[in-house]
């Protein structure tokens, strides 16, 4: 019987690039971009750093090839890459913390905005009670523990087993178990009045 691994046919992938195959990696990409873009952001919450950091983590796959070993799922190698350049980045801003934008200065010399026709004011209406939303469930991501916020990010975006998701944050299956179990109430919780929207459903959460 094949190992987990063996069927694995991203990790078969990945064996293809540790010998050099540029077209295996490029399918790598395509696969896992999104998907690590999204886990980055979650705990940035900055698109433009999460597309750096995103292309930085797949620079350090292509490096770190040849270190490669087939004892699990690709995945969970990868988003393990994609832990330790996140964890590196937020250490790195705590330590020089950038100086917050005066939101005062943004619009000074700009014309005031007309109003939107009422055809098109409900809309309007909606994306940005949407927009609200997603800083609301950013908000909240931010400010859960480290290993907390990790641990959702990872049951989200990352296709990972609770058993995997262990494996990445470097804990046992029950500590892991505990730290989405705890996440997830304090997200409810300050979360509560969104949740009719539909938002965080209990395995998305």
């Amino acid at each position: 019987m094949n190992s987990p691994a063996e069927a694995d046919p991203d990790a078969a992938l990945m064996l293809r690039v540790q010998r050099g195959d540029p077209d295996a990696f490029a399918e790598l990409v395509t696969r896992w971009q999104q998907p690590v873009m999204n886990f980055v952001h979650r705990l940035l919450s900055d698109p433009d750093e999460a597309e750096d950091l995103a292309q930085a983590v797949f620079v350090q796959v292509w490096k770190a090839a040849g270190r490669y070993r087939q004892t699990a799922r690709f995945s969970t190698f990868l988003f393990t890459v994609a832990r330790n350049l996140c964890l590196n980045e937020i250490r790195r801003r705590s330590r020089h913390p950038a100086e917050p934008l005066d939101p005062r200065k943004a619009g000074d010399d700009e014309t005031p905005e007309r109003p939107l026709p009422d055809s098109l004011q409900l809309s309007a209406d909606a994306a940005v009670q949407g927009a609200e939303l997603i800083a609301k469930v950013d908000e909240a991501l931010a400010d859960l523990p480290e290993k907390q916020r990790l641990a959702m990010a990872l049951c989200r975006e990352g296709e990972l087993s609770y058993e995997e998701i262990a494996v990445v944050l470097e804990t046992t299956l029950p500590a892991t178990k505990s730290l989405i179990h705890r996440a997830r109430e304090t997200l409810k919780t300050r979360l509560k009045p969104y949740l009719a929207t539909g938002e965080w459903a209990e395995r998305g959460t």
